[in-house]
C-alpha cells in the first residue's frame, strides 16, 4: 500500500516536489491491534487483579512483550523516494539509495539485493503462503501479489540511479529503541520466574 507524503514545509522553494512513497503491511498493522489489545487486556487485569509477584511479573511480561509486537506488526515500513528506499525491519533499518541497488525480488519473501551482494528482506512487502506455493510450482517465477509494488520499487531504482544524491553505500542501524527495552523486559521476567 502506498500513503504519499510531501515532505519539507509547504510552500518553501527548497521543498522537494516528489511524494515519498510508504508501502506497509495492513494486515501486519491489524493483527498488531490485536495483540495488543489481547496483551493489555490480559496484562492489565493482571496488574490490576494480581497479587505479590503476579503484577511483576505482568509487568515484565508487558515491557518485554509491547516491544516485539511493535517491532513485528507496525513497524516494518519501505520508504521510497528519489534518491533511495529505506527499509525498516523489526530490529534493523537499512537505507538504500537507488545506485546501490542491485535485484528487487520475491520468491519465499522479498528482498533486496545490493551491488555489494548484500541481502535484505523487505517485512513490509509479505508474500503470502498460497503465492509461495505458486512460486514453488512454477520455479521460483516473482509473485504476483508482492509484484506490483516491487515493480514500482525497481521503476525507482532504474529512474533515480544516475541522480548525483542516489549514489551511495547501503547503512544499517540496529533499532536499539526496540531491542533494550524487549531486552530488559525479558531479563526481569526470567529473574521473576526464577524467583518463584
Amino acid at each position: 500500500m502506498t500513503s504519499p507524503e510531501q515532505p519539507g514545509t509547504p510552500g518553501t522553494p527548497s521543498a522537494p516536489t516528489y511524494a515519498e512513497r510508504v508501502f506497509r503491511s495492513p494486515l501486519a498493522m491489524v493483527g498488531g491491534v490485536l495483540l495488543l489489545g489481547i496483551g493489555l487486556w490480559m496484562g492489565g487485569d493482571a496488574l490490576v487483579r494480581g497479587e505479590g509477584m503476579t503484577r511483576w511479573v505482568a509487568l515484565a511480561a508487558l515491557v518485554a512483550g509491547v516491544p516485539v509486537v511493535v517491532a513485528f506488526t507496525f513497524r516494518p515500513a519501505v520508504y521510497a523516494n528519489d534518491d533511495r528506499m529505506l527499509v525498516r525491519n523489526p530490529f534493523r533499518t537499512v537505507d538504500v539509495p537507488w545506485a546501490a541497488v542491485e535485484a528487487l525480488r520475491a520468491t519465499y519473501s522479498t528482498e533486496v539485493v545490493t551491488r555489494d551482494g548484500g541481502k535484505y528482506q523487505l517485512w513490509a512487502v509479505p508474500v503470502s503462503m498460497r503465492q509461495r506455493k505458486l512460486a514453488v510450482r512454477s520455479g521460483g517465477k516473482v509473485l504476483v501479489g508482492a509484484e506490483s509494488t516491487l515493480s514500482e520499487l525497481r521503476q525507482l531504482a532504474e529512474q533515480n540511479a544516475v541522480r548525483p544524491s542516489a549514489k551511495g553505500e547501503p547503512r544499517v542501524r540496529w533499532a536499539y529503541e526496540v531491542i533494550v527495552p524487549a531486552a530488559v523486559g525479558f531479563v526481569a521476567l526470567a529473574v521473576l520466574l526464577g524467583l518463584r
